[in-house]
């Protein structure tokens, strides 16, 4: 591996809450401790998504501590896109969330729109000053103008997540176009996240597919904005 360390915060797992996920929030953070994480993302999907939460689950995360098990708690979702400017939590519960990653899937009300306005959908995304992550961009079932995707990263510091599981597991057919992300924000400088969108506790932290792609490409260290706990908060505007 090229860089130094691997990331200490893994920004992007999902708890029961989200219906098919299999720990909870306490066992996602021992196994966080275990690996010597500092920080975890706790993005359970929005309640657009089948199955995923109501949205007073996202109101209800105060009663979550700060930290659990010594690793800092960022409470957070997985938001889901359902038109241009539009995600599925209002703008009252967004802002009391730590995390908010944005990203499409499948029977959210986007499906088959096409590249054009796939990508008119991100672009304004990235403008919302909550959002401050694309979640697994590469995915082939909603193409986008990846160029315009990666400069526009650039623009408003909005993070693209390399996707550990879009590798080898989730989303078929995504890894040439990660690949592509990859190249991208190696050339532009944009900022990245890597998260191991996992679905039960020992996923956590599982970042080496996306991990070697990212040192092959050339990604600098200082772009992974979840490399350290510090580069974490300083990215999300929190406070240790």
């Amino acid at each position: 591996m090229l860089y130094p360390f691997s990331p200490q915060a893994d920004l992007h797992v999902h708890t029961i809450a989200s219906g098919h996920a299999y720990s909870t929030i306490s066992e996602i953070a021992q196994e966080a401790t275990r690996k010597g994480l500092k920080a975890v993302g706790m993005t359970d999907h929005g309640p657009g998504l089948p199955g995923g939460p109501h949205p007073y689950h996202f109101a209800a995360l105060r009663f979550v501590p700060e930290y659990l098990h010594g690793v800092r708690v960022l409470r957070g979702i997985e938001a889901n896109i359902l038109g241009i400017g539009q995600l599925d939590l209002d703008e009252g519960l967004l802002d009391r969330l730590d995390l908010v990653m944005a990203g499409f899937h499948e029977e959210c009300g986007f499906d088959n729109r096409g590249r054009d306005e796939n990508t008119r959908a991100v672009l304004s995304m990235m403008d919302h000053p909550k959002v401050k992550v694309i979640a697994h961009p590469g995915n082939p079932n909603f193409p986008l103008d990846y160029l315009a995707v990666v400069r526009k990263g650039v623009a408003t510091a909005t993070a693209l997540e390399i996707n550990n599981s879009s590798f080898y597991i989730s989303r078929k057919g995504s890894a040439g176009n990660c690949q592509e992300i990859i190249r991208l924000c190696a050339e532009l400088g944009a900022p990245v996240t890597v998260g191991s969108d996992a679905h039960i506790a020992q996923g956590v932290g599982e970042f080496d597919d996306a991990l070697r792609k990212l040192t092959e490409a050339g990604v600098k260290w200082e772009q992974v904005m979840n490399r350290t706990l510090e580069s974490t908060l300083e990215f999300l505007g929190l406070t240790k």
